[in-house]
């Protein structure tokens, strides 16, 4: 029996994980910033973060395609910094990915409690939480096919929302903002961020892309630029319709927005809103999968325990990765709420950013002339202001979510003690030469190296 996973997907197939794992993002979550500032406050806020994900973005896909690994960042770290480097990435991305997608379904069950009032928001959301961790137990091919389509649906409802708002679109709505506070951009970043959040989980499915050299760099950052334009798009055409006040604190603001313009009971407003549907449900499947993957990489590392690697012999999917971060998630749905889920999600994010950009320096310098894929381009200056932009960004959650940040602290204590009792730190640092893309690499990108 075969411990690799399946190389199946191409360019295509990652544009759509990495644009699916994100595009949730501009139909709620984002909205909330309105509650801590204006438009032209929230808007500088997003530009910043734009501009991170865009400078870290390149960065990572040189990272992706020099070690195309299913732990994605965890192995990044592991190579460049040894087994703690590997531990810390690891949990800030576990934070990350586990914890989105509760948020996420919390947002489903709004929608479709919006769509179909009759049915509770509470049971939606866990009927589909529990429904797409069936689909991505089906196996990688399955879920990518799956993924693309509702991504395609997801991008077009987006479209199609633009469309409906332009003709009363006013400009006046904008420009009337005459205030503007610097301090009012930092308890919103964490808002700007869920635009762009998750994106880099396209590289925990390095493993299973053809050719990942040419295609990761393709997909991700053709990804990358759908995301930026259609956040922008969504951020100007909406706060044109509407006051931002009217839908700071909702759940499906696009759908509210729409039903303001053309009634809430119109089908133009219930058609849409199906269609949101399929952007919700392309974030939580996708991102399902870069958990599981990542929970599955650290348990061939060591890190987790190794059952959690085990993969179905006839699908090759990590089943008890996908169930246990499943578990996790459904109790997080439970009792925690949309707000706080993001906010933890974009400390586990930008946590994971901190370490990643380190690693990518300490590569770069213990291995100046190493053949790679693919450069990064403007280097050093480019990665320069990913890790200030990716820093800044941790240092404002912490200072403005003081017990988030004590209960992020106190998890990760856990998690350090829990693998140091079981003598964790054995395992070996991964040597800087097995980097080597044509010699050393080739088992590393099979997944099959017993770290």
């Amino acid at each position: 029996m075969s411990s690799s996973l399946q190389k199946v997907l191409g360019p295509f197939h990652l544009w759509g994980i990495s644009v699916g794992l994100v595009i949730s993002g501009d139909y709620f979550g984002w909205n909330l910033g309105w509650t801590h500032s204006n438009f032209w406050e929230f808007l500088t806020a997003v530009s910043i973060v734009a501009v991170f994900y865009s400078c870290f973005s390149l960065c990572f896909t040189e990272l992706a395609t020099s070690i195309p690994h299913a732990g994605g960042p965890s192995a990044y770290a592991h190579i460049a910094l040894g087994p703690i480097g590997g531990l810390i990435a690891g949990f800030f991305t576990l934070v990350e990915f586990v914890l989105a997608p509760p948020a996420i379904a919390s947002a489903l069950g709004g929608y479709f409690h919006f769509l179909i009032p009759s049915i509770g928001e509470g049971v939606a959301s866990n009927g589909f939480f529990i429904l797409l961790l069936g689909i991505n137990l089906l196996g990688i091919k399955q879920t990518a096919r799956f993924e693309l389509f509702v991504t395609l649906t997801a991008v077009f409802g987006l479209i199609f929302y633009l469309v409906l708002i332009f003709p009363h679109f006013d400009a006046g709505r904008i420009t009337a903002f005459s205030t503007f506070s610097f301090w009012n951009l930092f308890p919103a970043l964490p808002y700007a961020i869920w635009f762009f959040l998750a994106v880099e989980g396209v590289a925990m499915a390095a493993e299973e892309v053809k050719n990942p050299e040419k295609n990761i760099p393709k997909g991700y950052l053709s990804g990358i630029g759908t995301l930026v334009l259609l956040a922008f798009g969504v951020l100007f055409g909406t706060a044109g319709v509407v006051s931002t006040g009217e839908i700071s604190k909702l759940d499906y603001p696009l759908s509210f927005t729409l039903g303001i313009l053309y009634g809430p009971s119109s089908w133009i407003t219930r058609i849409f809103t199906g269609i949101g549907l399929f952007g919700l449900v392309a974030s939580l499947l996708g991102i399902i999968l870069g958990y599981s993957r990542q929970i599955y990489a650290l348990a061939k590392e060591g890190f987790l325990p190794k059952s959690l690697a085990h993969l179905n012999p006839k699908t090759k999917s990590p089943n008890f990765a996908i169930i246990t971060g499943g578990v996790i998630g459904l109790i997080a749905l439970q009792f925690g709420n949309t707000g706080e889920l993001i906010t933890l999600s974009a400390f586990g994010a930008c946590g994971m950013y901190c370490i990643s950009m380190i690693s990518f320096f300490i590569l770069r310098i213990k291995n100046p002339n190493q053949q790679k894929p693919y450069h990064v381009p403007l280097y050093p200056l480019l990665p320069i202001v990913a890790i200030l932009l990716g820093f800044l960004c941790f240092i404002i959650l912490a200072i403005y979510n003081s017990f988030l940040f004590y209960l992020l602290d106190f998890g990760f204590f856990v998690t350090f003690f829990l693998y140091w009792g079981r003598q964790g730190f054995n395992i070996r640092k991964i040597p800087h030469s097995s980097l080597s893309p044509e010699k050393e690499e080739i088992p590393l990108s099979r997944g099959d190296t017993d770290f």
